[in-house]
């Protein structure tokens, strides 16, 4: 273990210190009872659901790869398929449109249109974060501006990308940090948030991540904890544990997405315990968008997504 709690302790009372020191609306806030806490430290009215469902456009990537919907029509499927009004967009996906204010704007006016959020892009393809070479993470960062601002044009509240990197555990982490802060710094501006997947690697070690977020200590570099990518490295099969994993990076929340690989005949997920890693994200005050991100093979992705929302839905009539 690299990190022993006392060495990572200090860390998280400041942490906490900077957090509470925010005013008197954090210290009021403390004291409300959390299931009533939104996601952005308000309160949520009393009736409405512990937190809304979003769609992560990879529940449908085998649907689009094989030319049966087009990106720009995702929204809209979002809504009228599914009943769903918040969209995680895929970069892959319109990656040579970034700049292309065009296309975004048809994506834009398409997503208005049927009265859906557009919550993030996630990012990939675009380089290292974390890379060994100070000049190679400037290039990545360079890459990814782009994103960025595409999301402020979408109207979403954060970019998500990797903390993918090399070297030791301390190496990765300042690496990381580096990378993650230089964005960060660029998109504060812009109003808008650099969220970090456990997306394997050191990445999927909930307490390096968490680290990691700690050294950028910047308010707009959080967290989008993934219920399921906590593979470490898949050639040794090295894993970390899903519950310990969402625990630690649920402070820095931003998003959470809600993986589901399989049902059984009652609508439960087998590979992972839904009813405890919801109660989970609810312990810590959140109550902003769970995105469905279906990746299983059977049934098909509409399938798929249906049986998410539906799990999803019946926990939150339980809260």
């Amino acid at each position: 273990m690299h990190h022993s709690t006392s060495a990572h302790a200090p860390s998280r009372r400041r942490f906490l210190q900077t957090t509470l020191a925010a005013g008197a609306a954090a210290s009021v806030a403390a004291l409300a009872p959390a299931r009533l806490l939104a996601a952005d430290g308000e309160k949520r009215a009393e009736g409405e659901p512990p937190y809304k469902i979003s769609l992560a456009q990879w529940s449908l990537h085998k649907t689009i790869f094989a030319g049966k919907l087009d990106h720009l029509d995702f929204a809209k499927t979002a809504k009228e398929e599914f009943g769903i009004e918040g969209v995680e967009y895929v970069n892959q996906f319109f990656k040579d449109k970034a700049t292309d204010t065009q296309y975004l704007g048809e994506m834009k006016q398409r997503a208005a249109d049927h009265g859906v959020t557009s919550l993030l892009i996630m990012v990939d393809g675009e380089g290292q974060l974390g890379a060994t070479e100070a000049a190679d993470r400037q290039q990545t960062v360079d890459n990814h501006k782009k994103w960025v601002e595409a999301a402020k044009f979408l109207g979403c509240h954060s970019v998500r990308v990797n903390a993918a990197s090399s070297g030791t555990y301390e190496e990765q982490q300042k690496r990381a940090a580096d990378g993650l802060r230089m964005l960060s710094e660029f998109a504060k501006p812009l109003g808008l948030n650099v969220i970090v997947e456990n997306h394997g690697g050191l990445s999927s070690n909930g307490q390096w991540l968490a680290g990691t977020i700690e050294m950028v200590g910047m308010d707009n570099c959080g967290t989008l904890p993934d219920f399921g990518n906590f593979v470490i490295n898949r050639k040794t099969g090295e894993r970390y544990d899903n519950y310990k994993g969402v625990d630690e990076l649920m402070p820095y929340a931003k998003a959470v997405s809600a993986k589901t690989y399989a049902f059984d005949e009652n609508g439960n997920e087998t590979s992972l315990d839904y009813p405890r890693l919801m109660d989970i994200v609810l312990k810590h005050g959140y109550h902003g968008w769970v995105g469905i991100e279906w990746e299983g093979a059977k049934p098909d992705e509409f399938e798929g997504i249906r049986l998410s929302k539906a799990l999803l839905e019946r926990i939150a009539a339980k809260v």
